[in-house]
């Protein structure tokens, strides 16, 4: 019998890549229910993604017999309140990126897991791929050295019209930025790379609707005095970029696209003039992720990007956000 039964809310665009391709290839998980505002729209990603029970709305899925985990790729701004009331319900959560609107947020979702001794991760995907392992790997290895500075990138092609004004990217009250949806991931990469939670010294942005970054670059300081920067653009006509750079006292590493490597990807080691090169697995991130999601409900393993994590997380974002003079979401 299949172990992880999820129901998921909403119908957003990155369900299929994120969930139920995954679930299909996992035989301890079936993808159950699904609700959405538009209900035809869920219908149609039920019978494409094989999901049998289309629900009347959120709360249902959550509250359905045989939905024992609930996946939450909502707008930013609904991920604390049907967090919370997965978690409630006895359920835990795979909730997508950026976790919630600011570190306040988060604090209230991580606690009410920890209350209820349930599974709450934040849906970085890449985290979990052998191509970011690897990079760390060689990290600790001793290859480059002591890290000097640390760089992350990650610029999406949103095309020369850019995002539609409609788009929850570009409203404040849903949690729109840059820094949310594409930003968000190299202050990540940057934090567990290093281990380290660096502090904001400078941050600049693009503004366009009110307090909605369409790009923002923070400059970064860590503990061990290596210093970093991470931006994130949706600018219109930003052609895709997904980097991560480490500067060290022996050497360079430069890992190409470690967001999404089953699109294609490539680590670089540069030491004394010699260069070598590897890939890896094509296998998809969220496969991975999915993976691991289950086997932590087995075992009680912790995830690196668990609740706790995200409060780190999302108070770093804050800090970016002041430091660019612009509100936190969410304030």
């Amino acid at each position: 019998m299949t172990s992880v039964r999820f129901g998921t809310l909403g119908a957003a665009n990155i369900t299929p890549r994120a969930l139920l391709e995954p679930a299909n290839g996992n035989a301890e998980v079936q993808v159950v229910a699904i609700a959405a505002r538009d209900r035809a729209r869920a219908a149609a990603m039920a019978e494409k993604g094989g999901v049998a029970h289309v629900l009347d709305d959120y709360q249902a899925v959550i509250e359905h017999p045989d939905v024992n985990a609930i996946y939450n790729p909502l707008p930013i701004s609904h991920h604390r309140e049907w967090t919370l009331k997965a978690l409630a319900a006895g359920k835990p959560v795979l909730c997508e990126k950026a976790f919630a609107l600011n570190q306040r947020e988060a604090e209230e979702m991580a606690e009410a897991a920890d209350k209820a001794g349930l599974l709450l991760i934040e849906a970085f995907h890449y985290r979990y791929h052998p191509v970011f392992l690897r990079a760390r790997e060689i990290h600790r290895s001793g290859a480059i050295g002591a890290i000097e500075r640390i760089e992350g990138v990650f610029h999406a092609g949103v095309g020369p019209a850019g995002i539609p004004k409609t788009n929850i990217r570009m409203i404040y009250a849903t949690g729109g930025g840059a820094t949310m949806d594409m930003g968000c991931y190299p202050l990540s990469w940057l934090r567990h790379f290093t281990d380290e939670e660096p502090r904001v010294v400078v941050a600049e942005a693009v503004e366009g609707p009110p307090d909605v970054d369409l790009r923002l670059k923070a400059t970064m300081e860590f503990p061990s005095g290596a210093t970093g920067s991470a931006s994130g653009s949706m600018l219109p006509g930003e052609d895709f970029r997904a980097t991560l750079v480490v500067q060290g006292s022996k050497g360079k590493l430069t890992v190409a696209n470690p967001l999404v490597p089953q699109m294609g990807h490539e680590i670089k080691v540069e030491v004394n003039g010699k260069t070598e090169t590897e890939t890896l697995t094509r296998r998809p991130t969220y496969d991975f992720q999915l993976d691991a999601f289950v086997r932590a409900l087995e075992t009680g393993e912790r995830l690196p990007t668990d609740a706790a994590d995200a409060i780190k997380q999302m108070r770093l974002i804050d800090s970016a956000y002041r430091a660019a003079g612009m509100k936190p979401r969410g304030t």
